[in-house]
Formats: C-alpha cells, sequence, structure tokens
C-alpha cells in the first residue's frame, strides 16, 4: 500500500479562523494525514491539547507517525466525529477552546486504488468505505437497492439531473451480472447521459458522491453535530469548518444561523418566551474559498468551502 499522503486545504486559514493560543484544547474532527492537527499542536506549544477522531486506521496510522513529536499532547480515537460527546468523555475533557472539522475525502483515500472511492480508477472494487470495518459497500448500494431507491441517493445526495436514467440502467446492467468496479459503473453513468451534456469531460462525480455520501452516512446527523459541537466551545473559542459540496455547506449554514439567532419565537408574539439567546458570532459572512494559488497545487481545494464561528456565551 502507498504512503498515506494528504495536502491540507486551507491550511493557514483554518489556523487563523481558529486563532489557536497556547494552553488550549483543541478537537479536529477527521484528522486524515495529520496536517491541520500538526499545525494546531505547533501553534499551540508547549502545552496545548488536541483530542481527534478518524474511522480510517491507514489515516489514524500515518497521523500518530506525524504527530509524534508531540508526544503525550493528542490522543486519536477510531470514531466518527459525530460521536464527540464519547470521544470526550474518554478524554477527560469538558470544554473546547477550537474545533476542526473537515468533511472532505482525503487524496490518500481517492488515490488509493482499492479504497474504490475514484471514479478515475477503473479497475478499483466498488467500496468508497472510509471506515473499512463497516458492512456497507458501494457495491452493496449498487446491486441491491431498487431503481426507486437509486433515483432518490443520485438525486438529493448527487444533485444529478439524469437520476432517474442512470438507476434505471443501473438496475438493467445487474441483471446479467453483479457489477463490481468503478470502470463499470462509470460506464453506465457515461451511456446515460445525453452527449451534449458530457462537453466538460466525465460525468460521474456527482453519482460517485451520492453514493460515497450514503456508504459513509455523511449527511445523517450533521446539523446536530454541528449544533452540539460547538456548545462545546469555550467563551472565545472557535470552530472553523471546511465543506466540499453544496449539501454539506447548506447544512453548516444553517446551524451556524441558528446558533447565531436570539429569539426563534414567532414574530405576532409580543414578547420572547422561547429563551434561545444568541450563541455565537459568525466570522464568515460568507465562505472563504481556496486563493488560485492553491487551487493550482491542490486540485481538491477548488470547490472548498470554510465557514467559521466565534462562540461569545
Amino acid at each position: 500500500m502507498k504512503e498515506f499522503a494528504h495536502i491540507p486545504v486551507m491550511l493557514e486559514e483554518c489556523m487563523d479562523g481558529l486563532d489557536i493560543k497556547d494552553g488550549g484544547v483543541y478537537f479536529d474532527g477527521t484528522i486524515g494525514g495529520g496536517g491541520h492537527s500538526y499545525e494546531i499542536l505547533k501553534r499551540s506549544a508547549p502545552s496545548g491539547k488536541l483530542i481527534a477522531t478518524d474511522l480510517d486506521d491507514d489515516a489514524i496510522s500515518a497521523a500518530d507517525k506525524r504527530l509524534s513529536e508531540f508526544s503525550g499532547r493528542y490522543k486519536i480515537f477510531k470514531s466518527n466525529y459525530k460521536e464527540y460527546e464519547k470521544v470526550l468523555e474518554l478524554a477527560e475533557v469538558e470544554q473546547l477552546d477550537g474545533v476542526m472539522l473537515d468533511f472532505g475525502v482525503s487524496s490518500f483515500q481517492l488515490d488509493c486504488e482499492e479504497r474504490g472511492f475514484s471514479y478515475m480508477k477503473p479497475d478499483a472494487p466498488l467500496d468508497m468505505r472510509m471506515n473499512r470495518s463497516s458492512n456497507l459497500t458501494a457495491e452493496i448500494v449498487v446491486n441491491e437497492y431498487s431503481v426507486k431507491e437509486l433515483t432518490k441517493i443520485l438525486k438529493e445526495y448527487g444533485e444529478e439531473k439524469f437520476a432517474s436514467q442512470i438507476a434505471l440502467n443501473i438496475v438493467k446492467a445487474r441483471e446479467n451480472k453483479p457489477l463490481k468496479t468503478c470502470g463499470e459503473l462509470v460506464e453506465i453513468i457515461e451511456n446515460s447521459i445525453p452527449a451534449k451534456f458530457k462537453l466538460n469531460g466525465p460525468c460521474s462525480r456527482k453519482s460517485f458522491q451520492a453514493i460515497r455520501i450514503v456508504v459513509n452516512g455523511e449527511l445523517e446527523g450533521l446539523y446536530a453535530c454541528v449544533l452540539g459541537i460547538t456548545r462545546k466551545l469555550k467563551k472565545g473559542g472557535r470552530i472553523a469548518i471546511l465543506t466540499f459540496h453544496s449539501l454539506e455547506d447548506r447544512i453548516v449554514k444553517q446551524a451556524f444561523r441558528y446558533l447565531e439567532c436570539d429569539c426563534i419565537c414567532n414574530k405576532n408574539l409580543p414578547v420572547c418566551v422561547c429563551g434561545k439567546k444568541k450563541e455565537i458570532e459568525i466570522i464568515t459572512k460568507k465562505p472563504i474559498t481556496a486563493s488560485v494559488k492553491e487551487m493550482a497545487i491542490n486540485s481538491r481545494s477548488k470547490c472548498a468551502k470554510l465557514r467559521i464561528a466565534e462562540k461569545i456565551i
């Protein structure tokens, strides 16, 4: 297996947004190759602490190796960041000075053929699991889900205009033999889309994104997670969230807006009865995007959006 390599997206923007301080306690929700975590530990030296999570054993191993110089200042848990309450309890931490959440798939996962994440790897197995001990794979989704289920997945999670035709053709193809590789799925997708819509190259990205989201349950509980983990911040603590598609970004935006509200009562009521108080100040009124220079170096950064907020109570 190739070495785990991953370029952290908008590294400086994330670190500036977190406003890292010595002695702070920070949470990195998807440690990946440890790029963001390394800078958090470096900039919070000499006594800053880090709690991190990831579902990928390869990522955990690579990050542990990369962070070894900070031994004693960090703990990595094999867990979904949505299980932050359990993780923080195990780490004996009640409040945080900063939270870093990166929702993207790592460059290593995309480039590693055996992981089956990329439509650019035709011989790769239909896998797409971030947690390789999970039972649900992309192969199960494409071979066992109904036309109706597949259409809904492709339409809602991939925002795919030709979802119904792709789903129908997947089901027809698997009647002859089960679909096993990314290349087989790509061929079905490409043949389902009219030629005039394929002027800008392969059209499989949206469908692969949709199936990956289902395999990994990426959007399930995301809104509640953003609310809950933001509330774990101390007053003045910061949360920085990197998203890589519109569905994630929309959820983060909605969660931040709710936390920033001072009252959620019906506007017809004469006085507030909900007791809701403004909890955060949104630092990024519009999401930050990568610079042209970074996009040229790291193509993965092209669709990234960064939102930052500060806890005020």
